[in-house]
């Protein structure tokens, strides 16, 4: 379990009923983790990039059920220039999808729109090269949304619920509190936080941090 339960300091609002009193008393502290820039491609663009009947291989398995890092890298490409060597995720996906963080996106001279995971209509185009071609997307480059996945059972315990949006209080030399942080439920997550690389830097994180869940 990737969760600690910790109690608030002070009386508890005896307005509020028993169930959701303990709830509003308990606080989520999520393991919170960096993305570096990385990018999801479907079977058929692993087949051009790659070769036909080309598979991902399992360099090892991410904190996300069946989500693996593969062996695999390719370039990524926009207007103003590259970056080598950004590491494929699997499974393959049904759409082709790249997340960078702003820092990468001046360097590619692209200007992609903050989203969630999945949310690609009118995000930026670019190029992804492989060894064996190259592939052209028209959408799919994104900087990813800062968001938690919770299992079913740490939404219920903690009364948090899908697509909510809560803040992250992280402490630490450069102390900061994340907003805007949507909450992503599923039975197919485990519960961590996910941040860019260019998040984690504004707050001096590294190694096994957590953050402080806030609601409302």
């Amino acid at each position: 379990m990737s969760v600690q339960k910790t109690l608030k300091s002070g009386p508890a609002d005896s307005r509020i009923p028993g169930k959701e009193r303990q709830k509003a008393m308990e606080k989520l502290n999520v393991i919170i983790e960096s993305s570096a820039r990385h990018v999801h491609v479907t079977k058929e663009t692993l087949a051009i990039l790659y070769g036909e009947g080309y598979e991902l291989t399992r360099k090892r398995d991410l904190s996300q059920p069946g989500q693996f890092l593969s062996e695999e890298k390719v370039r990524i490409e926009g207007p103003r220039g590259g970056i080598d060597r950004v590491s494929i995720l699997g499974p393959e996906r049904s759409a082709d999808q790249v997340e960078v963080s702003f820092t990468d996106a001046r360097v590619l001279g692209l200007t992609p729109p903050v989203r969630e995971s999945g949310d690609l209509a009118g995000s930026e185009p670019c190029k992804i090269i492989g060894p064996n071609g190259s592939v052209e997307i028209s959408e799919g480059c994104i900087v990813a949304k800062r968001h938690i996945h919770v299992t079913p059972e740490d939404a219920e315990k903690y009364g948090l619920k899908d697509k909510q949006l809560v803040s992250v209080k992280v402490g630490g030399d450069r102390a900061l509190t994340f907003d805007e942080v949507v909450i992503r439920v599923s039975e197919k997550y485990a519960t961590y936080m996910h941040i860019d690389y260019d998040e984690a830097n504004a707050a001096h994180l590294g190694g096994n941090v957590t953050g402080e869940v806030i609601v409302g």
